[in-house]
């Protein structure tokens, strides 16, 4: 994956690890570096730098090259409940390529009912606090669950308490880490 592109036409990118919004604009050099949760990270001579699957025709990809699982990949009898979770397997820190979940940076993940509503909500923390995208990865949490089929809201809230460590990350992101 690591070959250099040439974006096609002016394209929207989150600047990382700030979360500025800025615009790469046509015929910008870009290598891919990561390609989770239906997003792209690429380096470009300005840093790191995060575009959605939306754009992904300005790197000469079609949309759906992007990684993206489906509440499908369940089974049509998956509770609410897996289905919430499996959508937030699918957000990521664009400069960790692990998952928000095995980060162990989602804390509580519940359906709650409120004024007739079906409602996820999800406390969640960052790695760190000042972390400029921090807004970006809640911003993709709440929109993979609002994507489930039966919920009607979803609210992220960022947390601090406790602060996150590495020994909240999961075995299985500790192995993708190459941390065992």
């Amino acid at each position: 994956m690591q070959t250099e592109i040439i974006t096609n036409r002016e394209v929207n990118a989150v600047q990382i690890p700030s979360g500025d919004p800025f615009t790469l604009p046509a015929g910008t050099a870009v290598i891919i570096t990561q390609t989770l949760g239906g997003s792209y990270t690429v380096a470009t001579q300005s840093g790191l730098a995060r575009i959605s699957s939306d754009d992904a025709d300005a790197l000469g990809m079609d949309e759906n090259s992007a990684e993206k699982n489906t509440e499908d990949a369940l089974g049509a009898d998956a509770s609410m409940e897996d289905r919430l979770w499996h959508q937030l397997k699918q957000v990521f820190d664009p400069e960790i390529p692990v998952d928000i979940v095995n980060l162990g940076l989602v804390y509580d993940c519940s359906l709650d009912e409120e004024e007739g509503k079906t409602v996820a909500n999800v406390k969640m923390t960052l790695t760190a606090p000042g972390c400029g995208m921090g807004p970006v990865i809640a911003a993709d949490a709440q929109s993979r669950m609002m994507t489930i089929d039966g919920v009607d809201d979803a609210k992220v809230d960022l947390v601090w308490e406790p602060a996150w460590n590495q020994d909240m990350i999961s075995e299985e992101g500790r192995m993708k880490l190459g941390m065992i």
